[in-house]
């Protein structure tokens, strides 16, 4: 099922099962905050390292947002419980540079709210805890320790302790109570067991003696504010196993997603994009059956009147003929609609690279539906993206170069480069700006030079090629043939009301193919941002089919009305005026950030913006050629 939250649909990697004796590997992924887009490596704070260390391979997904996955310390061996197991001690010396760096960023970890993410059989290790309602929430991550401020005042996780309420005061969460559950295969007649779930609960222990470590003790672990004397921490955890044969392995993720709160308002916002549809359908057909009908009535009528007999000088006069024979609104313009636009070049390169992104999205968010790039599946979803854009050069090749013929236009070579070039070039140059920044914050979000390399060799090696392919077959087939002939001289356009000027119009355009999905956008932004998982990617897809209705019709009302004020320049009006549901995504996305985020910083707030701008011009080249 694609809208169902007690059955959800995806595929989960790999399954395991495991014996007497097994050792469980945990792994750590990169800590992340909702206060800052700089997402960091474990190793990059002072924490327990795991000496023989060891990095999966990652996919190019993976690698673009950011996760380092590694091995780490914490190893159990299944299926026996560990009681309150010392891991190893971080000490700090007062006066020592070296301690007082690492202390220091450790204290900024936990200022910011950074989320350790730790993964255990392919699965999220979930810190679960009660909300509003009698709801339990589980979240992905947990964190790294929390703050009182020197007002007195709890920050974050703080408030779930009321040890914790002295002023200016760090306290780390330096002990962890892992919960792991499986599903026995001895009473199904198979060997072993599967797990099921990983829940773990952090903890704030102050231990007195590292080697012998008594995890039961009341005291947190303070860490002050100032660095005034040194500083001991150590880190200890404790595992326990139960049996639950309850949850199946194929529904192992569910008590994650079953915990977020979204699927009332995801109904909502279906029903809330149906009725702008059926409203812009119900313009549409009226437009199609009350005004077209009765001026192809009066034609005919004019065309029969003209066969049965020639009009008398008294019939000419008379005025219901006068009134059948007289043009008006957009029948005036018939010998210029189809004359080409203005920049016509740069027009048919934006609508290849929208039909291009319209593919690609299309493909992704089927595969996504079907559950191939589920959570469970990691970077599948951006690897897809990436790999569809790439192939479908051929599509945006062909489409800007038959446009561009038909257009007139004579420079194919630049029209094939500018198709080639020109989006991927910006979105490409944005990219690397926002990446030098994450280089200098030493962020683990920078993406390594060979990945770079690896993707100017797809882009220009496969995407590039496979343009100039579409391209050639493009310029290859014959014009498209319009249905009237273009006028010699273009007729003038009569002034214009406030309404049919082409700003507003454009402006009024893109207000409801927005309605149709600011509420699918605020989730999006939500996984993107504050790191929440997204997976309702039936909803998505009936979002992005009501996106295509909804701002194919309301060009076409647009242009009507603007085709009866006798303006025939509607090539760039019709894509400019869906296209303009970008800028609304942009205006929202800056409300979000004020409203929503508590992002500091301004490498934060520069990458926030700089990865937007890449989201809207993306958004605005697909919305633009949606359904041209």
């Amino acid at each position: 099922m694609f809208f169902s939250v007690k059955h959800i649909l995806f595929f989960d990697g790999q399954l395991c099962v495991f014996l007497l004796q097994t050792v469980i590997q945990l792994f750590v992924n990169r800590l992340d905050s909702v206060e800052s887009v700089l997402p960091y490596e474990y190793d990059m704070f002072d924490f327990c390292k795991d000496e023989m260390e060891t990095r999966p391979s990652e996919n190019l997904g993976q690698v673009l947002f950011g996760e380092r996955i590694e091995s780490s310390p914490y190893k159990v061996n299944f299926p026996e419980d560990v009681k309150c197991k010392s891991l190893c001690t971080k000490s700090y010396k007062k006066g020592n540079k070296e301690d007082a760096t690492k202390l220091n960023f450790l204290k900024m970890g936990m200022q910011l709210n950074y989320q350790h993410h730790w993964i255990i059989d392919n699965m999220p290790v979930t810190w679960c805890y009660d909300v509003e309602d009698d709801q339990k929430y589980c979240n992905p991550g947990f964190p790294v320790g929390c703050l009182v401020n020197q007002d007195g005042k709890p920050k974050d996780a703080c408030v779930i302790n009321a040890e914790f309420h002295k002023k200016n005061t760090f306290y780390v969460f330096n002990h962890v109570d892992i919960k792991i559950s499986y599903h026995s295969g001895e009473a199904e007649g198979w060997r072993g067991a599967r797990l099921v779930a990983a829940t773990l609960e952090p903890k704030s222990i102050n231990q007195a003696d590292g080697k012998n470590p008594n995890c039961e003790g009341a005291i947190p672990m303070e860490v002050p504010g100032a660095f005034d004397s040194d500083v001991s921490i150590v880190y200890t955890y404790s595992v326990t196993f139960e049996e639950n044969n309850a949850i199946k392995w194929a529904s192992r993720w569910d008590y994650i997603l079953v915990s977020m709160p979204h699927t009332n308002i995801q109904w909502f916002s279906i029903m809330n994009s149906l009725v702008i549809v059926l409203f812009l359908s119900g313009m549409v057909a009226m437009i199609m059956l009350r005004t077209l009908h009765k001026d192809i009535a009066r034609y005919n009528q004019v065309d029969q009147a003209d066969f049965i007999k020639l009009p008398t000088t008294k019939e000419k006069s008379s005025v219901p003929y006068e009134d059948a024979q007289e043009e008006s609104g957009w029948k005036q313009v018939h010998g210029d609609v189809f004359r080409p636009p203005r920049k016509g070049m740069l027009l048919s390169v934006f609508l290849g690279q929208g039909t291009q992104i319209f593919i690609m999205t299309f493909i992704t968010l089927f595969l996504a539906c079907l559950g191939f790039l589920s959570p469970a599946n990691r970077g599948a979803l951006m690897t897809c993206s990436v790999v569809l854009w790439v192939l479908m050069g051929t599509p945006a090749g062909y489409v800007s170069a038959r446009l561009y013929k038909t257009f007139g236009g004579e420079k194919w070579k630049t029209n094939v480069l500018l198709t080639a070039l020109l989006c991927p070039g910006i979105v490409f140059a944005d990219f690397f700006l926002m990446n030098l920044i994450l280089w200098v914050e030493g962020s683990s979000a920078a993406i390594p030079f060979g990945t770079l390399v690896a993707i100017l060799a797809l882009w220009f090696g496969i995407s590039v090629p496979l343009t100039f392919l579409g391209a050639y077959f493009g310029f290859k087939k014959a014009a498209i043939e319009q249905p009237v002939r273009t006028n010699q001289i273009p007729r003038q356009i009569p002034e214009q009301s406030f309404f049919t000027k082409p700003v507003p119009g454009i402006v009024m355009g893109g207000i409801l193919p927005f309605g149709c999905i600011f509420i699918q956008l605020f989730f999006i932004l939500n996984s993107i941002w504050s790191h929440q998982m997204y997976y309702m990617f039936g909803f998505l897809f009936l979002v992005f089919i009501i996106l295509l209705i909804t701002c194919s019709e309301a060009t076409v009302l647009l242009c009507y009305f603007h085709l009866c004020a006798e303006d025939y320049h509607w090539w760039w009006r019709s894509f400019l005026t869906s296209g303009f549901t970008a800028v609304y995504l942009f205006i929202y996305s800056v409300h979000y950030f004020f409203s929503k985020l508590q992002i500091v910083g301004a490498a934060s707030t520069f990458l926030y913006f700089g990865y937007t701008l890449i989201m809207v011009l993306i958004f605005f080249l697909f919305t633009g050629e949606a359904l041209r």
